[in-house]
């Protein structure tokens, strides 16, 4: 089995878990050993409240250097100046991160680790050469999201994906993107937690299942989003004029609001009183809030980022048994099938939503047989199998 340090760009206690975090449990599932490094920060730091919290979070964290938060999963919290990728601050930054993962590996005994990089900026940070084999796992166009250094990530993410082992990628936008750099790329589609998910079926059909207090009080049908509530990735103009135009529907939005982007501005849907923001939810907490809507919806934007997306949300949707109706993305359609794809217009949305609101379009049994494999374990272990036939390294 291998050692693997996991170069992540999200903090592991996050209350929305990416890829990174369950990405690191399946590895350690399949018996893996991971290190999970937290985020270094890509973008600037800006003078919002939220920055600075997170910033006195790893400041703590770090102090405690390595801790185990799963079996066989460790996280490290390094610290770091968030947004440090030029001059002084990265040379700091590059002396620090090597030095404490250095450490950690020492600590814990790591032998020949891997290296299993979301960041597109590794390079700056780390040498590949001190690693037996290594990855990059391109999940976004980071580089799309506000205030990034979009030269640089693009530069940098072209040099790593010359330099690794591998790159797998969760999207075919983006593998077509970067197949430019190297043709040792493999397109492996977002997955979700299907036992996790399931839950929310299993409590549908049960007849004494209640939903959670904050939804007792909103009436029916519910239509559901969880996830980060961000303007480069929502159309608030096309969720405007869909409530507008059903007051009778409730739409729901759990997760926090202005992730990734602090000057996301909610103003123009405040004082709908069709529209509930629940705020984040513990993770353990999700299925139990899916289980009391009726429908899910993803009314993404049409921009740059949300061509190389493929939302984790679509397939966690599907196991927790809810049809799904989303604007018609890259990613999403080869599963046309099994959902409601449709452009970012306030008409054709109201209409896809009131056909599966009326109980039309593809059944339940069609949308779980669509979805078969969409694992992290069935993926993680077809990673796992071309990694080690390469004849790199073997665990």
């Amino acid at each position: 089995m291998a050692d693997i340090v996991l170069l992540s760009t999200a903090d592991w206690d996050h209350p929305l878990w990416t890829n990174k975090q369950h990405v690191a449990c399946s590895l350690a599932a399949e018996g893996e050993r991971v290190l999970y490094v937290e985020s270094l920060g890509l973008r600037s730091v800006q003078a919002k409240t939220q920055d600075f919290r997170r910033i006195l979070r790893r400041l703590l964290l770090g102090l405690r250097f390595v801790r185990q938060v799963r079996p066989r999963v460790w996280v490290l919290s390094p610290l770091v100046l968030p947004g440090g990728s030029r001059g002084l601050a990265l040379r700091l930054n590059r002396l620090m991160l090597r030095c404490s993962v250095s450490l950690a590996c020492w600590v814990l005994r790591f032998r020949s680790p891997w290296l299993w990089t979301y960041n597109p900026l590794t390079l700056l940070y780390l040498q590949l050469k001190g690693f037996a084999l290594s990855i990059y796992h391109a999940v976004d166009a980071v580089q799309e999201q506000p205030c990034m250094p979009k030269a640089l990530i693009e530069s940098e993410e072209a040099r790593l994906c010359r330099s690794v082992d591998q790159v797998f990628t969760t999207s075919p936008f983006l593998a077509e993107r970067l197949s430019k750099h190297t043709d040792r790329i493999c397109y492996e589609a977002n997955v979700a937690d299907r036992d996790h998910f399931s839950v929310a079926l299993e409590q549908r059909q049960d007849p004494a299942f209640a939903d959670p207090p904050e939804l007792q009080g909103i009436p029916e049908p519910k239509i559901g989003f969880v996830g980060a509530i961000s303007s480069y990735k929502l159309d608030f103009a096309l969720i405007r004029s869909v409530a507008l135009r059903h007051p009778e529907w409730h739409f729901v939005f759990i997760g926090p609001q202005s992730e990734g982007e602090p000057s996301t501005d909610l103003s123009q849907l405040c004082g709908l009183g069709n529209v509930h923001w629940l705020g984040p939810k513990p993770y353990s907490q999700l299925p139990r809030f899916l289980a009391g809507f009726q429908c899910a919806w993803l009314p993404l934007q049409c921009n740059a980022y949300t061509r190389a997306m493929f939302p984790m949300k679509f397939f966690e949707y599907l196991f927790a048994g809810l049809p799904v109706v989303s604007t018609r993305i890259h990613a999403l359609r080869s599963f046309e099938a099994i959902c409601s794809l449709c452009p970012p217009d306030p008409s054709e949305f109201s209409h896809q939503i009131q056909q599966v609101l009326a109980g039309e379009g593809p059944t339940l049994e069609q949308r779980l047989r669509g979805i078969e494999g969409y694992t992290y374990v069935s993926r993680t272990r077809r990673m796992l199998k071309l990694l080690r036939s390469q004849g790199e390294c073997v665990g």
